[in-house]
């Protein structure tokens, strides 16, 4: 398993894309599952910028990883995001039913994510929504890459300020580098 990790904008999914594109590899990424699956008031509330409960969240993540091999490498992006989701995935690696090959950080400025994110034009896209994405981010996830970090895992940070295929061609360096 690879994780990617960073604040809406960063470039997670184009990054996750063009992995299990180039790999052919399972890329979940949970903000997907999301605008697909969550219906109704949660779904409102989630375009407003609300998250979804730990409980919710790992309960999606944990049915989207049933319908996988997960024998074979496969991305995941925008998971975790709290302690809790973080305790679980590393649970669920410590027994041995997920292996954890790297995690990728994308580091992003707030200037360039509220151009990315207000140029894509979502509905859940706004100013005051990405203000507090990013202030979650900072508060809520930033904290877990250095918590997965502690525990062992290889984690590496990349400057997702970059252009997409240069920020690409570095995690290839880098599980390059990881697989030897």
């Amino acid at each position: 398993m690879i994780i990617l990790m960073g604040v809406a904008g960063a470039g997670k999914s184009m990054q996750g894309r063009l992995f299990a594109d180039e790999h052919g590899y399972a890329w979940i990424s949970t903000g997907e599952l999301f605008r697909v699956l969550v219906t109704g008031q949660r779904r409102a509330e989630m375009l407003e910028g609300k998250l979804l409960s730990d409980k919710e969240v790992i309960a999606l993540v944990d049915r989207t990883l049933s319908l996988i091999d997960l024998n074979e490498e496969f991305l995941l992006d925008g998971f975790p995001r709290t302690k809790v989701q973080t305790d679980w995935l590393l649970k669920e690696v410590e027994t041995g039913r997920l292996q954890l090959t790297a995690v990728f950080n994308l580091t992003a400025s707030p200037e360039v994510v509220k151009k990315r994110l207000l140029a894509r034009g979502r509905q859940d896209d706004t100013e005051t929504a990405i203000d507090k994405r990013f202030h979650e981010y900072e508060t809520m996830t930033l904290p877990i890459v250095d918590y997965i970090r502690k525990a062992g895992a290889p984690v590496y940070d990349i400057d997702a300020d970059l252009d997409p295929i240069t920020v690409h061609d570095q995690i290839m360096t880098l599980i390059g580098e990881q697989e030897k």
